[in-house]
This record gives C-alpha cells, structure tokens and sequence, in this order.
C-alpha cells in the first residue's frame, strides 16, 4: 500500500468511527428517563423499606429491560437468576438524588471484604459536563497516576460501588479521592434482607447521594453541589454486578444501563435523566409564589419574578410602599430604605390565592 493511499485511509476510518459514535449517541439520546419528586411533606425516611415510594408510578421504574449483559455472558435477563429495578426520585429545594433498589438474586456473594460483591455500579454527572472522570481516562498520559487520582479521579463526576448488600464493610466504594461523599450529611444509606451468603432472596436498598460539580481530595471546603432544577436533565447511569459463586474470578454478568461499557469512567456515556415537576395530584390547582432580585442597591430597583401554579388570569402586586403592578414580572423602585411585606395575588378558573414574604425584601 503506498503512503497516500494510507494517509487517505485514515481520515475515512476516522469518520466512520465517529459516524458509529454518533449514531450510538444518538440512540442514547432517545432514551430519557424520568427522576420522580418527592412532595415536601413526603420526603421517604432511609430506613430501607419500600413503602415511602409506594406513590411513586411504575413509569418510573427502570427495570432488567433497560439493562443489557455488555460481558456477553447471557443474550437475556432471566429473572429466575436475577431481577433488579430501580427509583430515582428527588425533592425540589434539596440537592440530593434518592435512590429505591429492589433486586431477587438467586446468589447473594458477599461474605468477602474486598470487591467480590455483588454490586450496584452507579455514575453521576448532574451537570452532563460529560468527558473522562477516571485515572486511566485522564487526557494527559504524562501525569502521575496518583496526580492523576487526587486531581482527576471522581471530581467532575462521581462513581458509587454500592455493595448489596455491604456486611462488614462500607455501603459504597467511592471510586475516587472523596471517600467524604458517601457520609453523613452527604449521603446516606439502608438495606432490608432475610438471606445470608450464597442464598437466593430479596434485598432493598435505600440510599441518597448528593451530586457534586466538583469534589476534591481536599474534602468539602471546596467543594460545589450540583444544583439540581426542575426540569432540567441530570446524567446519570448504572450497572449490576452480579457474582455467583465466591470462588470465581470474574463476575456471572455485568449488567448495563449505557450501551458503552466504559460509561463507569465517561461521564458521556451518561444518560439523560429529567427532574420531574410535582405531578399534579400533590398540588393545589392554583399557588401563588414568586422570587424577587435586587438590581441595583443604589437606586433601590427590584426585580420580581413570578413563579406560581395554575391557570392564571390575573396578577396584582402589593410591593409593600402603597403602590401595586398589575403586571406579571414587574420591576419596581423604591423610594425609600426599608424592610417590606411583598404579596402577591392571582386568579384564575380555579379560584385565587395569594403569596406574601414578611421582609424578605430590604432596600438601603
């Protein structure tokens, strides 16, 4: 083969390579689901029961039919060998993400220390930054693994090697330089089973995790929560590691969410997860509410945003200074310094209702 010929080859095998990179991701991309909130009043306690998550809809659940063996030990789940089905769910005004992990294996391994045990294998990426977040991954092969590991490993991006059940031993593995994550008050864990090693039966797991934008080695004096929003997509993904037989080397199956096998270390390889609103069942047809913020201190100028519920026709401001807006997102400028009481009050089809914060807003 003469040397155009090759160098012409190249950038053909290139852009097939992407194309097939594209089109998996494209794929991918189609499949969003859907992370359920929790009502205020309704927040489950980790105590790892179920039923706190009762209310919670089946279309929630992600079962064994998302899930595919990437180490090609089995062409289909059989639920006779193993059955897993996760919640994720999340309460608005909280950076946590809750997690429901309902599983029936006819093998439970966990009677060693180390990673030969059964596994929940779960990534997070709650701002879809995507790209490499692990050691091996990092993009500069020059780096000291160890630098690599403190600065790199799980920082962007996070890995949970929850054990299922942990006897003996720490409910996860961070795989990362923050093993602080997965302790009060970032985290918190709990199981409910009747077996013992080696046993078939049913396990639930009840956890939450707070996702991190960036959590170093350093510990949480620098480290920054992902602010979770109503929806908005988080990236999330994960893998059960079922072994079968402690003396075995390797596990029985390696069963994945993503269709790329080194989603645990690519944050791209995440899929989209969407942070549902209320469902209407928890609310009232109309609720009045609203934010405010300061534009310009000096000239005592506020911003008001609206941010009620329902089917709206009408909006009234009371700004607390003797002077109202009938406008929906209003900015007002006070005369003078102070502490004021804001209402705001709407109608509509179903009724009115109303919305004041006592001095939230001060103006010098």
């Amino acid at each position: 083969m003469s040397w155009n010929k090759l160098f012409l080859g190249i950038p053909i095998l290139a852009l097939i390579l992407l194309q097939g990179a594209n089109t998996l991701l494209a794929q991918e991309e189609t499949r969003i689901f859907k992370v359920f909130q929790f009502p205020a009043d309704k927040i489950p306690v980790v105590d790892g029961k179920s039923k706190d998550w009762d209310l919670v809809p089946d279309s929630y659940a992600v079962g064994m039919d998302q899930l595919w063996d990437d180490s090609k030990k089995h062409d289909t789940a059989n639920p006779r060998n193993l059955d897993v089905t996760v919640k994720v769910a999340w309460v608005k005004g909280l950076n946590r993400l809750y997690f429901l992990y309902e599983a029936y294996d006819d093998y439970w391994d966990f009677s060693q220390p180390g990673l030969h045990n059964d596994t929940f294998e779960l990534i997070v990426d709650a701002d879809q930054s995507g790209g490499p977040f692990i050691d091996r991954f990092h993009p500069n092969k020059s780096l000291d693994s160890l630098d690599a590991y403190f600065s790199f490993h799980g920082v962007h991006a996070q890995n949970y090697h929850i054990f299922t059940p942990a006897v003996g031993k720490d409910w996860t593995l961070v795989w990362g330089s923050q093993p602080w994550i997965k302790e009060l008050p970032y985290a918190n864990a709990a199981y409910d089973f009747k077996f013992n090693p080696g046993e078939k039966g049913k396990l639930t797991l009840e956890f939450w995790i707070t996702p991190f934008d960036y959590a170093g080695a350093e510990g949480p004096s620098r480290a920054v929560e992902s602010v979770l929003t109503e929806n908005k997509n988080i990236g999330l993904c994960w893998a059960v590691i079922d072994y079968d037989d402690v003396n075995a080397k390797s596990n029985n199956g390696f069963w994945n969410l993503s269709k790329e096998h080194i989603m645990y270390g690519n944050a791209s390889y995440s899929l989209p997860f969407k942070l549902m609103p209320l469902e209407s069942r928890f609310r009232k047809p109309l609720e009045a509410n609203w934010s405010f913020k300061l534009l310009n201190g000096h000239e005592r100028r506020v911003a008001f945003q609206d941010e009620s519920y329902g089917e709206i026709s009408s909006w009234k401001w009371d700004f607390g200074d003797q002077t109202t807006s009938t406008e929906r997102n209003p900015v007002h400028q006070y005369k003078n310094r102070g502490k004021y009481v804001v209402t705001l009050y709407i109608k509509g089809p179903a009724g009115e209702d109303r919305r004041a914060k006592v001095w939230d807003v001060v103006v010098r």
